[in-house]
């Protein structure tokens, strides 16, 4: 049973009185789990349900109902279960006691967690390896970490003095002792973890809504899983935000957690001074040993063999241990050049998830948001104002905040829509230069790889009215020409056609991933 406790187990006969179907005490969480299991995808169970605890089942006392209370192991977790399944569970709870249940939830104890998953009968998995079965059961997702003790603890990067008799141990021993728990949480800067990057001031949106939500599933199950999971997206969309944001949430849960981040070129150079110093050793208890690495612009590996090799070492090491592994690219896996297809076959094994720019609404809530972290309200048409004409990135978006608060305070002046056009003139001024259609033209045509005049020609198959259409898009977007003026500078066409090419692009890129990247990349180019 995964039930209630002793005294639950021994009350009086009196609990089956609840209704005809209803369930005991003991085994109401048990039932419940079971309707759970149909009516949730198979994911979202074996994340956030199948690892919690048995709960715990008593009368509710002067409320009347029952009380189910169920402890959470760490704070990720509660917050996710209380704002995503608690109604479903309570909804759950007392159609089967046939009577109101009042969920209370609360943070389990770090010594009382439990070892084992609360469902040994059910969704028990059958002619599976132990391991195999352990990791379906759920033992590993309750901090989604190796016991600590376990491990050899790692050596620090840009180990000091003080580190150096840690690494030659673990460099000479093939049996490393079991490390005080005391010693294993080395300081922020080791961790190179940016503290003021968190999930809760990252604004969320349409762009990066399925990047944001598999980085909470890690940060709430990390080594479990979406594992590795590779962000992709363009310059300033927040990849790296992202992935700082996952590290704060384990270490805020875990603070002995060994947690790692880093720039591709760290890893990099770290290859190099082991390579000339013959310490591959100190590289590898450095890097195989974490419980969570968060590497970013994995795309710098290009063409660099000894570190994708050793990258490749210390990928297969950690997700042998169930360490996690999140990366950030320009691109998708496949598209990433000049590295070695083990790699981005590994690359895209566990989760792939684009972040692509903000749309208008994102834009605004972002600079709404940011204006109040500065303690200086935006007025709402002054951010929209700011938005529409700064589309490229959120850095892009932050700079132009930032003007704008500066010219506000250096003139002492209210923010309103003439201050911020006279703070973004010079930002302005140059994107109404650079940006012409001919101009755009060039760019879509050297990006697809057609002529130019085929831009201007009459010809249609696909492989050249498709980016003819998609320049088209771009004008209407990036400049002031209206839809004649267009029209007349890719070969005379009628506004019409160019009015169907902008809503088909526009319409595209809202369900088109690859598309949106491209435009991205495109639009990147000519504001350059």
């Amino acid at each position: 049973m995964a039930g209630g406790s002793k005294a639950d187990s021994a009350a009086p006969p009196a609990a089956t009185s609840y209704g005809e179907n209803s369930a005991t005490h003991a085994d109401l969480w048990q039932l419940c789990c079971e309707r759970l299991i149909a009516e949730l995808p198979e994911q979202q169970f074996n994340t956030w349900i199948r690892p919690l605890p048995p709960a715990v089942v008593s009368d509710g006392g002067a409320a009347g109902g029952l009380l189910v209370s169920l402890r959470v192991p760490n704070r990720f977790k509660l917050d996710w279960i209380r704002n995503q399944y608690a109604g479903r569970i309570e909804s759950v709870l007392s159609d089967l006691a046939g009577q109101p249940a009042r969920l209370d939830l609360a943070l389990a104890s770090r010594d009382s967690q439990p070892r084992s998953a609360p469902l040994s009968a059910v969704g028990n998995q059958l002619n599976q390896p132990p391991h195999q079965a352990a990791l379906a059961a759920g033992q590993v997702l309750h901090n989604g970490l190796r016991p600590v003790i376990s491990q050899p603890n790692p050596a620090q990067p840009d180990a000091g003095p003080g580190s150096q008799q840690t690494v030659q141990t673990l460099g000479g021993s093939q049996q490393p002792a079991a490390p005080k728990p005391a010693n294993l949480a080395p300081s922020a800067s080791r961790h190179r973890i940016n503290s003021a990057l968190t999930f809760d001031n990252l604004v969320p949106g349409r762009a990066n809504q399925m990047a944001r939500t598999a980085a909470l599933h890690v940060a709430g199950a990390p080594g479990a899983m979406y594992n590795p999971l590779f962000i992709y997206g363009g310059v300033g969309l927040g990849k790296t935000h992202l992935i700082h944001a996952v590290g704060n949430a384990l270490l805020k849960d875990k603070p002995d957690a060994r947690v790692l981040y880093l720039h591709a070129e760290q890893f990099i150079s770290d290859v190099v001074k082991n390579y000339q110093r013959k310490t591959f050793d100190e590289l590898k208890a450095k890097y195989h040993s974490l419980d969570l690495l968060l590497i970013d612009d994995v795309q710098f590996f290009a063409g660099k063999e000894r570190t994708q090799e050793e990258f490749f070492n210390a990928f297969e090491a950690l997700l042998a241990k169930r360490a996690h592994i999140i990366m950030t690219s320009d691109t998708y896996p496949k598209g990433l050049a000049d590295i070695d297809e083990r790699l981005t076959s590994r690359f895209d094994a566990g989760l792939t998830v684009a972040i692509e720019p903000p749309e208008l609404e994102m834009r605004v809530a972002i600079l709404i948001k940011k204006a109040e972290a500065e303690q200086t309200p935006m007025p709402e048409d002054v951010a929209f104002f700011i938005a529409k004409n700064v589309r490229a990135n959120v850095r892009e978006l932050e700079g132009a905040l930032r003007k704008v608060l500066a010219y506000s305070r250096f003139s002492h002046k209210e923010i309103n829509i003439q201050l911020a056009r006279e703070a973004l003139k010079d930002l302005l001024s140059i994107q109404n230069r650079q940006i012409s259609v001919e101009n755009i033209q060039k760019t879509v045509a050297d990006f697809y790889k057609i002529k130019i005049a085929d831009m201007y020609s009459k010809k249609r198959p696909a492989s050249i009215a498709r980016p003819r259409q998609i320049a088209m898009y771009i004008a209407k977007e990036l400049t002031q020409k209206s839809l004649p003026e267009i029209g007349e500078l890719f070969g005379g066409r009628d506004h019409t056609t160019v009015l169907h090419a902008v809503r088909k692009i526009g319409g595209e890129r809202q369900k088109n991933t690859e598309l949106n990247q491209q435009l991205h990349v495109l639009e990147q180019t000519l504001k350059g």
